[in-house]
């Protein structure tokens, strides 16, 4: 497969200013452009923080031919239901170019913004266990009716469905072998951004080999449905492992993070594009200059 470079871009910005950079994101040539579904993140929880699908479908009328998507959606304030009600509606604005990432979720400020306790790593992934399956089934047939351990539907009609056919397709970020299994059989991508064991003390070297492991569990995990042979795309959301300050600080940089990861077998990097004054700082330029040379290097 070829390898790709995306970008994520935070919903930090009001329209006015916001689709200048999703309008340059497709002028710079990114294969896609991602961003996060929080309610809140971080560092930019007392800041503006705007809704990831409404921002997507702006997005895509901003745009012509990048692909979008949210990296990632989680269970933690949405319900299968209403998410494929606006998914098909997405995916029908934009032309079927959306990406669905998913994942479990986790324990940010999104866990007990409804006013809910947190869950715990294993509630978390029984409920992902269900509404992946479940959201697949509603992003593929006319009705839907199910009634399960933490999601109903009635009835459910999402008609005619998604452009893209026979739905949009899910980039299922998983580490751990439940979520390994639902990827490999749910997803047609898989998300990853290395062992949080050791984004702050691990090596380059350590982060890669972690990597190893990940992808080849993966690559087990489709063996043992008969996927081992359909393609599926690999994808590291850069930032977060050991090396992340340094991956956009030259082309070279770039090209020799890339190449070790392409070894590895992903398919896509994703970058963030820079957002000043945060863990996200970057020179534009040789943002711009990664976007547009980085590839073309790693080939040469």
């Amino acid at each position: 497969m070829a390898l790709h470079l995306s970008t994520v871009i935070l919903p930090i910005h009001r329209w006015s200013e916001g689709q200048k950079i999703w309008r340059r994101a497709e002028d710079l040539g990114f294969h896609a452009a991602y961003t996060y579904d929080h309610l809140s993140w971080r560092s930019f929880r007392d800041g503006p923080w705007f809704g990831a699908l409404p921002t997507l479908t702006a997005a895509a009328t901003a745009t012509e031919r990048m692909r979008l998507g949210t990296l990632v959606t989680s269970p933690n304030f949405r319900h299968p239901v209403t998410l494929a009600k606006e998914l098909i509606s997405l995916d029908d604005i934009s032309g079927g170019r959306v990406t669905l990432g998913i994942g479990a979720g986790g324990n940010g400020f999104d866990a007990t913004a409804l006013g809910q306790e947190a869950w715990s790593p294993r509630e978390r992934a029984d409920r992902f266990a269900e509404f992946v399956p479940l959201l697949d089934r509603l992003l593929t047939e006319g009705a839907v009716s199910h009634e399960g351990t933490f999601y109903s539907a009635e009835e459910a009609r999402n008609i005619p469905g998604c452009v893209q056919r026979p739905r949009l397709p899910f980039a299922v970020a998983a580490t751990g072998p439940r979520g390994l299994r639902l990827a490999a059989r749910h997803g047609q991508a898989w998300v990853t951004t290395g062992d949080p064991k050791l984004f702050e003390d691990g090596t380059p070297e350590q982060s890669r080999e972690a990597l190893r492991g990940q992808v080849e569990r993966l690559d087990k995990a489709l063996a043992e449905i008969g996927r081992e042979s359909e393609p599926m795309e690999k994808v590291l959301l850069t930032g977060f492992t050991p090396e992340a300050n340094r991956v956009l600080e030259s082309v070279d940089a770039f090209v020799d993070f890339a190449g070790h990861h392409r070894e590895l077998g992903f398919t896509e990097l994703v970058i963030h594009t820079p957002i000043p004054d945060s863990d996200f700082a970057a020179d534009e330029g040789v943002f711009e200059k990664i976007a547009t040379e980085a590839l073309a290097q790693l080939e040469g």
